[in-house]
């Protein structure tokens, strides 16, 4: 074999074994991803509760609520795209989604898109300021969180597991 041949060959090669190198590089880590989640998930919860508690003030500050609503709607966007494929209970990790997400993906598609819609309304209605309106749809956006949290949300974990 010629020494242009051989250093071709050892190209190839290496140009393979770094290209697998890279490629499990590029797959996710399942608990990082379901830590983000349910940091993600916390943010949004945390911006529904402010929303929450705003309303039992004595004088009710809207702009604040549409500022939260407004957290909620740039999150309930992306809910899909933190449930990967692999990264829920079959990657082994302790996870309180359950399987039915990637199982019934046209359904939790679905739910969140339902959250998007809700949580939009939630904004617009906060922007206008009027109570009743925002009282009616924090209960509106409220239901739709928990159509996802009834199909496609597991018990609390032990403290201890996640």
């Amino acid at each position: 074999m010629s020494a242009l041949k051989s250093k071709a060959v050892l190209g190839i090669v290496l140009g393979l074994a770094l290209g697998t190198v890279g490629s499990a590089q590029a797959a996710f880590d399942a608990a990082k991803v379901e830590k983000a989640r349910i940091d993600k998930f916390h943010e949004m919860g945390k911006a529904f509760k402010t929303i929450v508690d705003g309303l039992k003030a004595d004088t009710p500050d809207t702009k604040s609520m549409s500022a939260q609503a407004h957290v909620m709607v740039g999150l309930s966007h992306k809910v899909t795209s933190w449930f990967p494929k692999g990264s829920g209970p079959e990657a082994g990790i302790k996870t309180r989604a359950k399987g039915e997400i990637w199982t019934d993906w046209a359904t939790f598609a679905a739910a969140a898109k339902g959250l998007e819609t809700e949580s939009a309304k939630l904004e617009a209605v906060t922007r206008a300021g009027n109570l009743d309106a925002i009282k009616l749809q924090v209960k509106a956006t409220g239901n739709a969180c928990g159509t996802c949290h009834t199909k496609f949300r597991g018990p609390e974990l032990d403290k201890h597991e996640g």
